[in-house]
């Protein structure tokens, strides 16, 4: 989705927008940037710092407001189902994470394991349901989106250099 994307974007925008716009953007999140990002030529060390930014962006927000959209989501026909899955299933996993003493460090794990259904915008979501503070949680969600960052730049930019390497 992310290569799609990119190609979506390549003439429409500078690259550097296009990563930081798919950053943001849930499900994606950094991950879906830096594959961008690579598909677009744009250097990592250019790529990395955006789509972190980017990736972070929407967190605040997320943790202050997310229970305020949810409720507001209910009361629509269009969104109430939609809000219905996600909080069941950010309750899923804030549950495993409550009733261990070390839910910082669940939550952390949580956004940097670059997984699907993982992230910086399901941690808030999370961290809102186990009732961790904005304080405690925004500064755990920005160290897990750098450590998903520096996993995915083995895929997206370490290998493939290797690989020219010895091509």
């Amino acid at each position: 989705m992310a290569e799609q994307l990119a190609a979506f974007f390549q003439d429409k925008m500078p690259p550097e927008i296009a990563i930081f716009i798919i950053s943001m953007l849930p499900v994606l999140e950094l991950r879906g940037g830096l594959i961008a990002a690579a598909v677009l030529g744009v250097d990592f060390w250019i790529a990395f710092p955006i789509c972190v930014i980017g990736n972070m962006l929407p967190i605040p927000f997320i943790l202050l407001f997310i229970r305020k959209i949810f409720e507001w989501m209910k009361k629509t026909r269009l969104f109430k189902k939609i809000a219905i899955k996600l909080e069941e299933r950010a309750k899923k996993k804030a549950d495993a994470g409550k009733k261990h003493k070390y839910k910082l460090w669940g939550l952390y794990v949580l956004v940097a394991v670059p997984l699907p259904g993982t992230g910086g915008w399901t941690g808030a979501l999370v961290a809102d349901i186990m009732d961790i503070r904005i304080k405690h949680a925004f500064p755990v969600i920005t160290a897990g989106v750098i450590s998903a960052g520096i996993i995915m730049s083995l895929p997206t930019y370490i290998i493939p250099e290797i690989v020219k390497l010895f091509a």
